[in-house]
Order: C-alpha cells, then sequence, then structure tokens
C-alpha cells in the first residue's frame, strides 16, 4: 500500500508548456490525501523559487528541495547537507574570473551573483520563476549555509570545475546549467529522511519525474515513475512510464497502481 507521493516540479507536476498543474493533476492528489496518503514535492528549486503550486499547496506535506540538500516539514528543516565552505569560495573565485553567473542558495535565502540576459531569459520567461536579488554571495554566507550552486556554464566547463571541488555533486535537468550541492545530496537521499521522519517503508512510497536530477528518487522509491516527457536517461531506471504531464499522466499512474480508485473523467 502506497502511503506517500513525492513529486519532482517542472515537467512532473507543473506542464513547461502551461506552466500550470493540470486539473487531473490535482484531482489525483486530493482524493489520495483523502484517502490519508502524504504528498510532498522532490525538487531542485529552493523554497523562495517555489511559486507555481498553489493550487495545490493545501496538500503538500513536505518538501525536499535543492536536488535532496534540505528536507523541510512544517516550515522546520529536518536536515540538511551543506556545500563546504572552501568549494563555495571557490565556486565564488570561478565566477569572478569567468563572469558566470551563479546562483547560490542558503537555506531560506538565495543570491544570484553576475547575472545575464541568459538568466533572465531561462528563469523569468521560460521557468517564470520569481525576481532574484543580485547580491554577493560571501554574505550569505555570513548567515546561512549553502545548500546548492547553480552556476551557467557548459557540460565542459562543468567536467573542468567539478575536480576543483571535491566535496560536491553535480546535476544537470536544463542544458545552460548544473545544479551543485555536497556529496551526498540526492533526492532519494531526501526520501529516506521524509520516510524515517514520519515513520512509513520505503517500499510504501511512489515517486513521479521526468528529468536526470530524480533518478536516485526513481530508484530508490518502492514504485519509480517517469513521465511520458522525462529524460531518456530517467526512462530505464523507472518501474512505469506513464504519458506526459500535458496528458494526464500523475492521474494515470496513480490509477495504475491503485492509488485512487474514483472512475476518470
Amino acid at each position: 500500500m502506497i502511503k506517500a507521493l513525492f513529486f519532482d516540479i517542472d515537467g512532473t507536476l507543473v506542464s513547461f508548456e502551461t506552466h500550470q498543474i493540470p486539473a487531473s493533476t490535482i484531482r489525483a492528489l486530493e482524493e489520495a490525501k483523502a484517502r490519508g496518503v502524504k504528498v510532498f514535492i522532490a525538487t531542485g528549486r529552493p523554497i523562495p523559487l517555489i511559486n507555481n503550486l498553489g493550487a495545490i499547496e493545501h496538500l503538500i506535506d513536505g518538501y525536499i528541495t535543492t536536488n535532496g540538500a534540505c528536507c523541510i516539514v512544517d516550515g522546520k528543516v529536518i536536515f540538511i547537507n551543506a556545500i563546504p565552505e572552501a568549494d563555495c569560495q571557490t565556486l565564488i573565485r570561478i565566477s569572478d574570473e569567468r563572469n558566470i553567473p551563479t546562483i547560490f542558495v542558503g537555506e531560506k535565502n538565495l543570491v544570484v551573483y553576475h547575472p545575464d540576459k541568459e538568466v533572465e531569459h531561462i528563469f523569468y520567461d521560460y521557468l517564470h520563476a520569481p525576481r532574484l536579488t543580485e547580491a554577493d554571495p560571501r554574505e550569505l554566507m555570513r548567515h546561512e549555509r549553502i545548500t546548492q550552486i547553480t552556476p551557467f556554464f557548459t557540460e565542459a566547463i562543468e567536467q573542468e570545475v567539478m575536480p576543483l571541488i571535491p566535496g560536491c555533486i553535480s546535476g544537470r535537468w536544463y542544458p545552460a546549467f548544473c545544479d551543485i550541492t555536497a556529496i551526498g545530496s540526492d533526492k532519494g537521499n531526501g526520501i529516506q529522511h521524509i520516510a524515517k521522519h514520519f515513520g512509513f517503508g520505503i517500499e510504501e512510497t511512489m515517486a513521479f519525474g521526468d528529468g536526470g536530477n530524480d533518478i536516485s528518487m526513481i530508484k530508490v522509491a518502492g514504485i519509480g515513475v517517469a513521465m511520458g516527457n522525462a529524460n531518456e536517461s530517467l526512462k530505464p531506471v523507472a518501474d512505469y512510464i506513464t504519458s506526459s504531464v500535458d496528458e494526464d499522466g500523475v492521474e494515470k499512474a496513480m490509477r495504475e497502481f491503485g492509488v485512487m480508485h474514483s472512475p476518470a473523467f
């Protein structure tokens, strides 16, 4: 029996086309909650950038943010895996030397360093994210631990930089940038921390995703579901491939595995 559902946001819950959560997905989550199933978000976004879940916010029991580096329940951090300060300083230096736009995420706040038009286009025009505060990340580091750093650089530069920050790993769900977190941070690990906190088994979980940063949670969850629009690297590790977010993929998978029983509309 499934007791907990975990959802990526962009491309899974929220359509890249409409920037909305399909009505079928909202209906499915409402029924699951009515049956006592808990609902969690598992995203690369930090809390300040989660601005597109208003239609289901009242249904959410907790958040795995910044690709598993920070887990939050009832507004309180129950797990955090911060990036080593030396690695943060290295990425600040590289951002300065190469003028690379970089987002630094703390426990509660985030800043963008050396922003450019590409940041504006992707985050504001494409992802419809809220405006980012432009500031020196060293000031943020004085008050908060850094959970994620997102440089806007190519895969070639990523391969060059990663050996210089040995305490970190990287993941990429959009071609223009990568998310860097501390070793041990991934969504699968986040699911394990949430399961321990609430006292349910991993076999009682079901996870939905579409990107490369979802691989760990799709592998870890009792049932791992890849959306029809998923990255080709994700589909081979999934237990089930549903249709796309715009073709009622979440609702179809939940019916397939008995998480909801009401007749389809």
